[in-house]
């Protein structure tokens, strides 16, 4: 559990920070294209991907407080509440702006 949440966390960093331009990387080769018929989403654009990057980011840390329940607990709590608010939050953001860009869309 340690693992994949150090992943999680490193990545979501990654995007949230563009290291190595891994963000615009991303954007560009995933997020902007349409999925079929459905548009490119929130997603695609800054607000959205940061969006999307946190949320990825507080899996990561839910799952590192989780690993550390074994062995500080204290810091475990703090991490499971931290990941858990981050990713409430990001959540009703990210929800808000999907509904948004999909009323935009021209019909």
């Amino acid at each position: 559990m340690l693992a994949i949440g150090v992943i999680l966390v490193v990545a979501g960093l990654a995007l949230l920070l563009n290291l190595f331009g891994a963000g615009d990387l991303v954007m560009r080769r995933v997020t902007s294209q349409p999925l079929g018929e459905l548009a490119p989403g929130f997603a695609a654009s800054r607000r959205g991907f940061r969006t999307y990057a946190v949320l990825v980011l507080s899996v990561g840390v839910l799952c590192v407080g989780l690993a550390e329940t074994a062995y500080f607990l204290p810091l475990a709590a703090a991490l499971l509440i931290v990941g858990a608010l981050l990713f409430g939050v990001a959540s009703v953001i990210a929800i808000a702006g999907e509904v948004e860009t999909y009323r935009d869309l021209k019909r």
